[in-house]
């Protein structure tokens, strides 16, 4: 029985699943996300909630077959447009098999980048037109937008690319040069300060911990329940 069923027969509100929570954090390279997206999930399960944590490109068995493609250095020569709908594609597959059916049973979803990325990379890193990416985004979320954006940014460019070439090997993307992920940077700054409401920037100079406590800062109106201690837990 639905949450609607249940109230149409009478049933108190609160027998209702809670809500599902959309939250993405995106950012240049080597912003740590991955790194805060685990401290926060980590809270969050303390505080007895399912979360599914995802990447983009991925978080399917299809879009990391799609990952393997888009992120390969041997595919120097994919056209802009190949590579946009590569994203797409992934996108597609993670939002009709995990990100709606997670949030339709109540979880928090926690992923790593999501449309913003595509706008930041493909429109303005690689120059396809805004409005032609921004069509394919709604195609491919069908409907699914985060209740929060994280974006967290290194000092610089060359910081982001060193951090990330210290993970692993460098992919196709982080292989396109500093000039092109400084654009990218600038994109993402120029998105949240058009959308603050749900866009909230963190510069990532300090240490894991203080950047935690900005993180949780910027998410504790979405989850209210959250204590700062269930943060020094995690």
């Amino acid at each position: 029985m639905t949450c609607d069923e249940r109230k149409s027969a009478g049933c108190e509100p609160t027998d209702c699943a809670a809500p599902g929570v959309f939250v993405t954090f995106e950012g240049g390279e080597g912003a740590g996300k991955s790194t805060h997206i685990r401290i926060l999930a980590e809270a969050l399960r303390a505080a007895g909630r399912e979360v599914v944590c995802l990447r983009e490109p991925g978080g399917t068995a299809i879009g990391e077959q799609l990952r393997g493609v888009v992120l390969d250095p041997a595919n120097d020569r994919m056209a802009d447009m190949c590579e946009l709908f590569i994203y797409e594609a992934a996108r597609a597959q993670l939002v009709a098999e995990v990100i709606k059916p997670a949030l339709e049973r109540g979880a928090i979803v926690l992923s790593d980048r999501f449309a913003d990325s595509t706008v930041a990379y493909q429109a303005h890193g690689r120059g396809i037109d805004e409005d032609a990416v921004r069509r394919a985004n709604a195609i491919a979320c069908q409907g699914v937008s985060p209740d929060r954006t994280i974006l967290l940014e290194p000092p610089s460019a060359e910081s982001g690319l060193s951090r990330a070439a210290t993970v692993a090997a460098a992919d196709r993307l982080e292989q396109a040069g500093a000039s092109f992920h400084a654009t990218v940077i600038a994109a993402f700054r120029a998105m949240a300060d058009a959308d603050p409401a749900r866009i909230r920037r963190i510069v990532t100079a300090g240490s894991v911990e203080q950047t935690a406590r900005l993180v949780y800062g910027e998410v504790a109106d979405v989850f209210p329940f959250l204590s700062a201690e269930a943060l020094d837990a995690s």
